[in-house]
């Protein structure tokens, strides 16, 4: 049998594991005594195997020679070691304190006399993790970390398989949410934290993770804080504290970090090795660092540290909004569908298991913390879910406001964008042209419900500020980050970084924030008063908007860096115009649609006497042609390159301006800008012929003899947007790329200078405002990574990606037929010349009568052979639909570490003879 098939790479450490060229024979032995992996303990050690290099850097000869006269976890008082080793107790007792400090020994006072004795431990649960409980120590001796990380894999790869529900005392366990088992009638009190918590009471102390901080030393981190996390009960609560590894906290301080942990999606875990009276640790355990979570996940052998619970969906309160997923663990959750397909209902694949099959290096998940974040089943979920850029829970928030539960709904749509109100007045709504709705009559008109939700927080007294979920138990981070533009990517960016507890400093060049949402949006569409509305939640979050500064003129990243920030986020979008190229176009009457919407957005009084041609066909050139309406021009036509039927505006769009006047003429391109006296007087236009090449490439062929001249005071030209860097970027290693954008990691957005991320415009080139909210919160995830030292950005990131399920396969039955609803439009207002929004919001009756119509496709399903039973998914779902069930009671077995071969021997015999004779259970 091989001893690892999955060596430690030591060349993607970040230091170096130092070798003695000649071992310390008291070492050798040392980890020799202590190690569980059968090769070492039969066979010896060498310098090479970690169970030496391990101790070797904070274990003295002296240390040593004490712990050679101990046996492993038998405790011993200092009367009992004085005779052992014939040493003074004045001179033992202070090297003893040592040996605790380091992490080599642990020490409580369970005997009659309530004498402190010293207990040598295993190395995990034990001294690999003491020796990562130190800051210092683990700067100082790097190569512990990589220990802790070989002893929660050597000894164990080849037995994993083998370990009974419960975990045999290996290691941790996994301890449900207590609110998730509350009403459990048939739970046992060892599956209760309230238990053990009485057990030990008035005994805990809090200390600092040992995984968080260990994998951070190794280049793997998860970027939460790590202090805290531990709660050591009993015994162990004064051994952390006179050891200077933890501190005391009171009961209510302990419930405080598991609600803190819980709503980060931490598992909580006891220690399992010492039977079911007894543990000495709750942990608060992240899936992307934690050794013990690590072991099953990593091997497929759940079996190893579930509770006896396994999560359920009631199906028909299930929404598919995805809280679940995201939280899971495991990977145990996903989104599919609800609805039946001409073949009946969906059959999900479950996790292969190894209680009755040979189980190897092949069946293992090296990728599992990648994995464990996919969202989607292959069979797709919810269309509106998946088609949204953010991935809105819409099926979540329709039914909520279905049930006037219209704050909830507000928030549960904040997880994913800030601006709700923006987003129901100006969204291009990709979310409706999915909708299976669509398939039967007509979309669900989904973004006027969320309009509906957003107004009514906008009408309220008191505005909904979601809560600070940071991953710390100091309260925030304190680490400085600088958001350069107050767009839609920037402001997202900097709101979901003051959810995740950082007070960020947002720079804009504009005297007001929201970039095209201000600057580039009519207020007939778009009001500034909501945009202004909308961004003073981020104000009440914490963040701090600075306006009228440019950076690169008025301030360097440089200057902000010697100030203390950390990283830097440019979401400065494309603020300039494209020029045609063509003759004229520097006449006076000539203006890009950038710079004419960011004019009339200044005061709505920008005159247009005369006639206005709009070159473009895109969503942007219907504003100018509609606003140069508003703005008092006699006659206002557009021109653009593409056919009707393949204009880039919207058909509403187009609708919308030609009810106003607006003519639309197609298949034309500029030529020539005419002029007298230095002002526009006409344009030429010659006939398009093709607008893609055969390769679908951008790249517009004309009959340069087929002309018209069209007369006209005023031209805007809407064909494009380019983006001014000024000198933001001078002396930063930023590329750029295509049309000028910044080049960058495509998941995580950072750029060839480390601490500068890009999102938005200014990254993908002009797209719509919910894109670059979309950007702004994946931004966010990664400035919050990479402020932390050794943060992995890319580790068990939730790639976002979703599958829609095949609407064609679908085998509707009885759903409700109403007719799509309309909002109206405020007469009082003249919706084709007025620059106020006329458009009215649906009625309190038309929200219930519309989301009636949602045939609720998606559905999250559980697999319970992945689950483990920690409870967090019920803790994020609002819709009573996630539960768990008390399933497998075996898994609360729990035995001493020394007696885990009595268990492991028979539930080996009889899984040999499953897979030897294919016997099945029951």
């Amino acid at each position: 049998m091989s001893e690892t098939h999955f060596p430690l790479d030591e060349s993607k450490l970040p230091f170096s594991i130092p070798k003695d060229a000649q071992p310390r024979e008291k070492i050798l032995k040392l980890g020799r005594m202590i190690t569980d992996r059968i090769p070492a303990k039969l066979h010896g050690l060498t310098a090479e195997d970690p169970e030496y290099w391990g101790l070797a850097g904070v274990v003295t000869d002296e240390m040593a020679d004490v712990a050679l006269k101990m046996k492993v976890r038998k405790p011993m008082t200092l009367s009992e070691l004085v005779k052992a080793t014939g040493k003074p107790a004045e001179e033992l007792e202070p090297l003893l304190y040592q040996m605790s400090c380091v992490g080599l020994l642990e020490y409580n006072w369970e005997n009659e006399r309530h004498e402190k004795q010293y207990v040598l431990p295993m190395f995990v649960p034990g001294s690999a993790e003491f020796f990562n409980m130190h800051k210092q120590q683990i700067q100082d001796n790097p190569e512990v970390t990589a220990f802790f990380e070989r002893m929660t894999f050597l000894p164990l790869e080849h037995i994993t398989a083998m370990v009974p529900p419960g975990g045999a005392g290996i290691g941790m366990h996994v301890i449900p949410v207590e609110k998730a088992i509350e009403t459990e009638n048939r739970s046992a009190d060892i599956e209760h934290i309230s238990h053990w918590l009485k057990k030990y009471e008035g005994k805990y102390a809090a200390s600092p993770c040992s995984c968080r901080m260990s994998r951070a030393r190794m280049g793997e981190g998860c970027a939460d804080d790590p202090e805290d996390w531990c709660i050591g009960v009993g015994d162990m609560a004064d051994y952390l504290v006179e050891t200077k590894k933890g501190h005391y906290v009171t009961y209510d301080e302990v419930l405080e970090i598991l609600r803190r942990a819980e709503d980060n999606g931490f598992v909580h875990q006891i220690t399992n090795i010492d039977g079911e009276n007894k543990i000495f640790a709750i942990c608060n355990c992240n899936v992307n660092i934690c050794n013990a979570l690590r072991t099953s996940q990593l091997f497929n052998t759940p079996n190893m540290s579930r509770s006896a619970y396994v999560a359920k969906v009631k199906t028909e309160n299930c929404v598919a909004c995805g809280r679940c997923v995201e939280y899971c663990p495991a990977g145990a959750v996903k989104l599919g569908q609800k609805l039946c397909t001409q073949n009946g209902p969906v059959e999900y694949p479950r996790q292969e298991l190894p209680d009755a099959v040979k189980w190897g290096p092949e069946k293992w998940d090296i990728d599992y913390r990648d994995n464990n974040r996919i969202n989607c089943y292959d069979a797709g979920t919810a269309p509106c879910k998946t088609a949204c850029p953010a991935h809105i829970a819409v099926q979540g928030y329709l039914k909520m406001a279905a049930q006037g539960r219209y704050t909830d709904a507000l928030a549960l749509i904040k997880k994913e964008t800030p601006f709700p109100a923006v987003c129901g007045r100006v969204c291009n709504r990709r979310c409706e042209d999915a909708c299976t709705r669509g398939t039967v009559d007509q979309a669900v008109a989904i973004d006027e419900v969320k309009k509906f939700i957003a107004q009514q927080d906008l009408n309220a007294a008191t505005r909904y500020v979601p809560p600070v979920v940071a991953p710390t138990n100091r309260g925030g981070f304190a680490e400085k980050i600088a958001v350069i533009g107050a767009g839609p990517a920037g402001l997202s960016c900097a709101y979901y970084l003051a959810e995740r507890g950082y007070k960020p400093t947002v720079f804009e060049k504009n005297e007001r924030p929201g970039g095209m949402l201000v600057y580039g949006i009519p207020s007939y569409k778009l009001e500034k008063d909501v945009v202004d509305a909308e961004i003073e939640v981020l104000r009440q979050m914490g963040v701090d908007i600075r306006c009228g500064v440019e950076v690169g003129r008025d301030i360097t990243l440089d200057t902000l860096r010697r100030e203390g920030y950390k990283a830097f986020y440019v979401a400065i979008g494309c603020q300039d115009g494209r020029s045609a190229g063509i003759p004229g176009e520097d006449t006076a009457g000539v203006m890009t649609a950038v710079d004419f919407l960011h004019a009339v957005a200044e005061n709505e009084t920008y005159p247009v006497e005369g006639r206005a041609v709009v070159i473009g066909g895109g969503n942007v050139a219907i504003d100018v042609a509609r606003t140069s309406v508003r703005c008092g021009a006699a006659e206002v036509s557009m021109y653009c390159l593409e056919p009707r039927e393949s204009m880039p505006a919207s058909a509403e769009e187009a609708a919308e301006a030609e009810d106003e006047g607006v003519a639309i003429r197609c298949g034309w391109g500029p030529k020539e800008i005419l002029a007298e006296a230095g002002r526009v007087t006409g344009i030429v236009l010659k006939r398009c012929v093709s607008v893609f090449d055969e390769n679908g490439r951008f790249c517009p062929r004309y009959d340069e003899a087929d002309t018209i001249t069209v007369p006209c005071e005023h031209v805007f030209l809407s064909i494009g947007q380019s983006i001014r860097w000024g000198s933001l970027l001078d002396g930063a290693k930023v590329e750029l790329g295509r049309g000028g954008a910044a080049v960058a990691d495509p998941l995580t957005y950072q750029t060839a200078q480390p601490d500068i991320f890009v999102g938005g415009d200014v990254y993908t080139g002009p797209k719509f405002a919910i894109d670059a909210i979309a950007a702004g919160k994946q931004g966010a995830e990664s400035l919050h990574r990479f402020v932390h030292e050794n943060a992995s950005l890319t580790i068990g990131r939730n790639r976002r990606q979703f599958k829609e399920l095949d609407k064609e396969s679908l085998a509707l039955e009885s759903y409700d037929n109403g007719a799509r609803q309309s909002a109206g439009m405020d007469e009082r207002i003249d919706y084709r010349r007025s620059f106020r929004d006329a458009h009215k919001t649906f009625t309190e009756e038309q929200v219930k009568a519309e989301t009636a119509r949602c045939l609720g496709c998606g559905a999250s399903v559980v697999d319970p052979n992945k689950c483990i039973g920690c409870g967090l998914c019920t803790t994020k779902c609002e819709f009573d639909a996630i539960h768990l069930n008390r399933e497998l009671p075996e898994c609360s077995r729990m035995v001493r570490s020394e007696d885990k071969f009595k268990a492991i021997l028979p539930y080996m015999i009889k899984r040999e003879m499953k897979i030897r004779f294919g016997k099945k259970d029951g």
